[in-house]
């Protein structure tokens, strides 16, 4: 008789085949990298990433998400260690990273980065702040950090490739922890060994589904990604093991997450560029990938100054996949209007201000002269676009047809620009909550935090 085969199951099999040692790379470069190595528009992109999250943070305070998550942390307890931002209430780390984690992505309205393919600032921003104002870090300590885990999320997105997302994947809350892990290990002063088992303890607890869009579920992923990303980074601190090869190892992150790897994508300029530079900011308060569709309308308003009771029918067309993630044909929710490429056609063709948290409410959704437009709007998808990109045709009932064109997947090209308009948007969403005093007072803070010997300056102002 033949004996039965005994399997050591504390023993995984080894990394195997085409990614050797991609995981160490990352980790040796992340906790590597010094404040005088990054470039001047690194810096600068970090503070514009930062001002916007806490911009965003304290806007999506009064939402019943975040106040939900905050009635938990208080009904738990804990050391008093960070603030909940924009509130001043203190809660342990971990309470904070999961409360602003998800506070900042409760309204949609934070940032995005093509090839994290999600939001690079919610997972990590959290995180290296709380730790930073714990500990007194200075502003320096915190957009090192900060731009080192934005840069390990978005390398690793691009690593892993399309495939992972268009599965169903959330890689805001997937590989945003990898980007928490990073952002955590370079605040703790983990070396690389340490960081890389840090990111293998991230690795196991990713999650996230995109089934999950338009639900309060969506921003808890950011919140979780860094409350993980967090707990990792402390647990690899204090010896907690794991595999320090997460991501190329066989049944790792990449083998059970992505049909196919891009080693050289994922290191790609290593060294020499920042992944924080190429960060995309939200001028209209929904889904990032409605943006063109919203840039494109608002363009042809502009030439031809249409009259939304003249339109006979919309056509939309955006990259194939895109309406996985925004498709929503009839929105029933404010939250799922965000979602919906159909209703943001019709608010954008109504001349509603899309930039405005109350446009997409509940009732507004439901409006009816809103619904009409709604329902004149068609979706479809080619391979063609570009990732970000949107196609729109507008016909009048007096048979003028309009056209245009709009990629919003292109970085800014004038930092100072950007700069401006992310200040305007910080005011609109921090004034009415804090009020003119202390909200020009964080963007000074912010626009010279490379120059702030201790975070906890920055943090008494959004008290």
């Amino acid at each position: 008789m033949h004996q039965p085969l005994e399997i050591e199951m504390s023993q995984a099999p080894e990394s195997r085949d085409v990614d050797p040692e991609i995981t160490k790379t990352l980790a040796e470069y992340s906790t590597g990298i010094s404040f005088d190595d990054l470039s001047a528009e690194a810096v600068e992109a970090s503070k514009h990433c930062l001002l916007d999250w806490i911009g965003v943070t304290i806007a999506g305070l009064e939402e019943p998400l975040t106040q939900m998550l905050i009635e938990q942390a208080e009904a738990d307890g804990g050391q008093k260690q960070a603030s909940i931002v924009g509130d001043g209430r203190r809660v342990s780390t971990s309470q904070a990273a999961l409360i602003n984690g998800s506070a900042s992505h409760a309204l949609d309205y934070d940032d995005v980065q093509t090839r994290l393919q999600g939001h690079p600032t919610v997972p990590v921003a959290p995180v290296v702040l709380a730790l930073g104002e714990k500990d007194g870090a200075s502003g320096k300590d915190v957009i090192t950090a900060f731009a080192a885990g934005v840069d390990a999320e978005c390398r690793i997105g691009a690593y892993i490739g399309m495939s992972h997302y268009l599965k169903g994947w959330h890689s805001t809350a997937t590989i945003g922890t990898f980007g928490a892990a990073v952002g955590a290990s370079r605040m703790l002063g983990l070396d690389s060994e340490k960081c890389a088992l840090a990111m293998g303890i991230a690795g196991t607890q990713a999650a996230g589904l995109k089934s999950m869009f338009g639900t309060m579920c969506k921003p808890l992923h950011a919140g979780k990604a860094a409350q993980n990303g967090l707990f990792a980074a402390n647990m690899a601190a204090r010896g907690f093991t794991s595999r320090p090869d997460v991501l190329e190892r066989h049944q790792g992150f990449a083998h059970t997450q992505t049909e196919a790897t891009d080693i050289p994508a994922g290191l790609l300029g290593l060294h020499e560029r920042f992944e924080v530079r190429d960060a995309l900011f939200k001028y209209h308060a929904a889904c990032y990938m409605t943006h063109s569709t919203i840039e494109a309308i608002h363009n042809i308003q502009r030439k031809a100054n249409l009259v939304p009771d003249n339109i006979d029918k919309v056509e939309v067309t955006v990259v194939t996949g895109a309406v996985d993630v925004c498709g929503i044909p009839t929105p029933s929710s404010g939250l799922e209007g965000k979602f919906s490429l159909r209703y943001c056609a019709a608010i954008a063709i109504n001349g509603d201000d899309t930039a405005r948290l109350d446009t997409y409410s509940d009732e507004m959704v439901k409006e009816p002269h809103l619904v009409d437009l709604l329902n004149k709007v068609t979706v479809a998808e080619k391979d063609s676009l570009e990732r970000m990109a949107a196609e729109v045709t507008i016909h009048t009932k007096d048979g003028v047809v309009h056209y245009e064109h709009y990629d919003a997947g292109i970085p800014a090209a004038d930092l100072d620009a950007q700069w401006d308009k992310l200040v305007n948007k910080f005011r609109a969403c921090v004034d009415p909550v804090l009020g003119n005093e202390k909200t020009e007072k964080i963007i000074d803070k912010v626009k010279h935090l490379d120059k702030v010997d201790d975070i906890s300056e920055l943090a008494a102002l959004w008290a």
